[in-house]
């Protein structure tokens, strides 16, 4: 198709503004989905999204509205998935986007209008929900206009529940988005950039590729510029929302391209396809790698399917470009994986998609966040693990956030006592609306990583919406708690606070886990210590056997010779005998469900 006539677009917004509802109607309306296929969420194809009502994968479909053939990805909404919204915008010309008549202006919606904005693209700002009683489209139209810089009567108003201005909406892309630049001549080299993979266990690796220059066909030898893999493409085609196979994919286009690739590390998101017959001299720019924010062991709980979880996680990178992982030991928890994620959710969902897509059974470590550290010979140290950290340095960063905080102004007053808790630096507060303040603090991101969004949610009753990016590393006054069990240092129990918080956390963890710890023959201290000093103790009391229940009457000396040579055993036992922390031990303290929130 000419270039004149395609157009490529987002839809971006906060969490559950009706970015899916929207992308349900427009494949309703242009018919690219049948009546009887019809469902909610169609695009959200993978069984987690639907069960939590989250869009987790950006999706890509091709639909036709008056001659015009427009590419639309559906993108998420969670700040753990910011980095496949910022990926999907690199592939489009447009965005349009939605904003909640009833809730105005998120947080999100400002984090993604400036992603928009610095791709270049063409905003198509619409207000959904407007059938909502308690609506105001006038507000939040004003709002958007404000964000975007245009006039609230270029904001188009919608419901996208009831498809009410949805073709107004359609309209607006043909006529506002620009058409993708690109060279169409058949003569020009053949580009394409890899916006996202998958892996299919019959045809091996899945491109899902925004062609620039050129075109491609199916059976044609290509090349993946970055990497150097050569392969032919089994099949081309384009998303309709399942994939349709095509005779070629031009310049201008969203579609993907099957490889057979049966390695997944041999393709990478961000790289460039070409034609191995007429390559292209210069590969596209890519994709800035990703830093992952949180990190946390993944180790599964039968030994023997360690060689699953490699497979299981390297199958998931080529899906989840944000995920890191490479492998540790551990002396409690054997062999397994120290991966590095973008935020909680997104440890989350990786954990489940394990689970539930390769059928593994997982521990989860306690998350923690990436440190650097200055040791004594002057070299700087990234620390990913609490184990790794060296006992003598000179001084330790931690990473920090800018957060962006929307809240009602009567919630104002917690929302600043939370984030004073969590050794927050007040930067800034505006009022957005004479209702709606935005706060902005600087945050530990170690202090964020548990239960921050929880307590924030609970305190504002529901109303908050939080955003942040890394702000980068500040120095902290931060130590590292070991957990001894009779005098042994337990590695996978490690953790790195601040010192302030050092006594609180080792007491509540030394004493969750004196419940967890079955009883022995003889005492067993559980410690807590920073360096050589135990800052707190629990003790596991020993079994109890009454030697005394013969002894009837008789002289007091038979008694305590019974008694020493009870005590004497517990002693020898207590020097050679070694403490099992069973694997429940272990769940009780580590697992986020159950132990991380406590």
């Amino acid at each position: 198709m000419d270039l004149d006539h395609i157009r490529n677009f987002s839809i971006i917004a906060h969490i559950d503004h009706g970015k899916s509802t929207l992308a349900d109607r427009i494949l309703e309306l242009t018919k690219t989905v049948s009546g009887r296929d019809m469902r909610a969420q169609v695009l959200d194809t993978m069984e987690l999204e639907r069960e939590r009502g989250i869009t987790i994968k950006a999706q890509a479909v091709r639909v036709s509205w008056k001659a015009h053939e427009l590419n639309l990805i559906d993108t998420p909404g969670h700040v753990d998935f910011t980095y496949e919204v910022s990926r999907s915008l690199q592939a489009c010309e447009g965005a349009v986007l939605v904003v909640d008549a009833a809730q105005g202006v998120e947080a999100q919606t400002v984090a993604n209008a400036y992603l928009a904005i610095e791709n270049n693209l063409e905003i198509v700002p619409v207000v959904n929900k407007i059938d909502l009683p308690q609506a105001d489209p006038d507000g939040a139209a004003a709002e958007l206009a404000e964000l975007v810089g245009g006039k609230p009567e270029d904001v188009l108003r919608i419901s996208a529940k009831t498809g009410d201005g949805v073709a107004e909406v359609l309209d607006a892309i043909v006529e506002r988005i620009p058409m993708p630049a690109g060279l169409v001549s058949s003569k020009a080299p053949p580009r394409a950039l890899v916006f996202d993979s998958s892996y299919d266990q019959y045809r091996g690796v899945v491109a899902f590729v925004r062609v620039v220059d050129g075109s491609f066909a199916a059976r044609e030898p290509l090349r993946a510029m970055a990497q150097g893999t050569r392969f032919e493409a089994e099949e081309a085609g384009f998303f309709a929302p399942t994939m349709k196979a095509a005779d070629t994919l031009g310049a201008g286009e969203v579609g993907y391209v099957i490889t057979g690739l049966k390695d997944v590390s041999r393709l990478r998101v961000g790289d460039t396809l070409t034609s191995e017959r007429r390559p292209a001299a210069e590969p596209l720019p890519g994709y800035k790698d990703v830093k992952p924010m949180v990190f946390a062991g993944l180790f599964p709980t039968d030994s023997d399917d360690y060689p699953d979880l490699r497979d299981a996680l390297e199958r998931l990178k080529l899906n989840d470009a944000a995920l890191f992982y490479e492998p540790e030991t551990s002396q409690a928890l054997g062999f397994g994986f120290r991966c590095g994620f973008l935020g909680l959710l997104h440890m989350e969902i990786v954990r489940e998609r394990l689970e539930r897509e390769f059928d593994l059974d997982l521990l989860v470590t306690a998350p923690n966040v990436a440190y650097r550290v200055l040791e004594r010979n002057g070299d700087w140290l990234e620390v990913h693990n609490p184990a790794e950290m060296p006992r003598e340095l000179d001084a330790v960063e931690e990473p920090y956030i800018r957060a962006s905080i929307i809240v009602p102004k009567s919630y104002v007053g917690p929302v600043m006592e939370l984030n004073n808790e969590r050794r927050g630096r007040f930067d800034h507060m505006e009022y957005l609306s004479p209702e709606r303040v935005l706060l902005a603090y600087e945050l530990p991101l170690a202090e964020i990583v548990l239960d921050y969004y929880d307590q924030l949610k609970s305190r504002t009753r529901g109303y908050a919406s939080f955003d942040y990016d890394v702000a980068g590393f500040r120095e902290g006054q931060l130590a590292r708690v070991d957990i001894l069990i009779a005098d042994e240092p337990v590695d996978a129990l490690s953790m790195i606070v601040h010192r302030e918080a050092a006594y609180s956390r080792g007491k509540a963890l030394v004493e969750r886990l004196r419940q967890e710890i079955p009883r022995q023959f003889f005492d067993v201290p559980v410690q807590a210590a920073i360096g050589s000093r135990v800052i707190a103790r629990e003790t596991v009391k020993a079994k109890r056997k009454d030697v005394l229940a013969k002894c009837y009457g008789g002289d007091i000396t038979r008694k305590r010779k019974l008694l020493e040579k009870q005590k004497a055993g517990k002693r020898r036992m207590k020097q050679v005998g070694a403490v099992e922390v069973p694997q429940e031990a272990f769940l009780a303290v580590l697992n986020l469900n159950d132990g991380g929130k406590k």
